[in-house]
């Protein structure tokens, strides 16, 4: 097993902001952003919100099977940050900053547009573990704040941090990459989301790939070399 870059054990809070620690203080958005959605969600009543749908969602059936990507999800998001916070914390950073800006820009969103989607079925036709995961998760997670789908946003700025990291295997960037994908159309599977929802996580992607590496990764590659 790798060791990590970071010898956490002799973090203290008097500590932060020494070089080698000072990255753990991005953590805190989570704090500011679960603060937000716990208010978002009891503040703005159901009504005042605007349903999500288009053409496309009816089209795609409710199936329950796609609860394994969805759930995936959480694992990819947890995992992704915990690697690169043990191994590269200038890449934890980077993609912890990239999450933070889709959550800015999710829950501004959110308060200004609030948004839901009437999609979820009244009864499932089959009785199993993913529609009974399903039912858990419609149980805690209502069907407000859903545009943009940050399942989405997260999901591209995962694939976005290891396609940019050389000492990463091609496999592994192809496998996060699918993921990210089937993760997308699960959203839409499991009737947490209208594919709504989903497009327009892309712009927030974008907005947050510009912000993380507009400057520091993809200029330098596209600037003119001089004769």
């Amino acid at each position: 097993m790798k060791k990590p870059v970071v010898d956490y054990r002799q973090f203290r809070f008097s500590r932060i902001n020494e070089p080698r620690f000072r990255h753990l203080k991005l953590l805190l958005g989570w704090v500011v952003y679960f603060l937000l959605y716990v208010l978002t969600e009891n503040l703005i009543p159901q009504e005042a919100c605007h349903p999500m749908h288009c053409i496309l969602d009816d089209w795609i059936p409710f199936c329950e099977y796609f609860a394994v990507f969805y759930v995936f999800w959480y694992v990819l998001v947890v995992g992704s940050l915990l690697y690169y916070l043990l191994y590269d914390p200038e890449s934890f950073s980077k993609l912890q900053t990239f999450i933070m800006v889709t959550q800015a820009i999710a829950m501004t969103a959110y308060i200004l547009y609030p948004s839901r989607q009437d999609l979820r079925p009244e009864v499932f036709a089959r009785d199993n573990i993913f529609s009974r995961t399903m039912a858990f998760i419609y149980s805690f997670d209502t069907n407000t704040g859903v545009c943009p789908s940050l399942h989405v946003a997260y999901s591209l700025g995962i694939v976005s941090v290891f396609s940019k990291d050389r000492k990463v295997p091609g496999w592994w960037k192809v496998f996060v990459a699918v993921m990210a994908v089937m993760i997308s159309f699960s959203t839409a599977f499991v009737k947490q989301h209208s594919m709504v929802d989903v497009l327009a996580a892309l712009p927030v992607g974008l907005a947050a790939e510009w912000f993380v590496y507009g400057k520091s990764y993809w200029k330098p590659k596209w600037k003119k070399t001089a004769p």
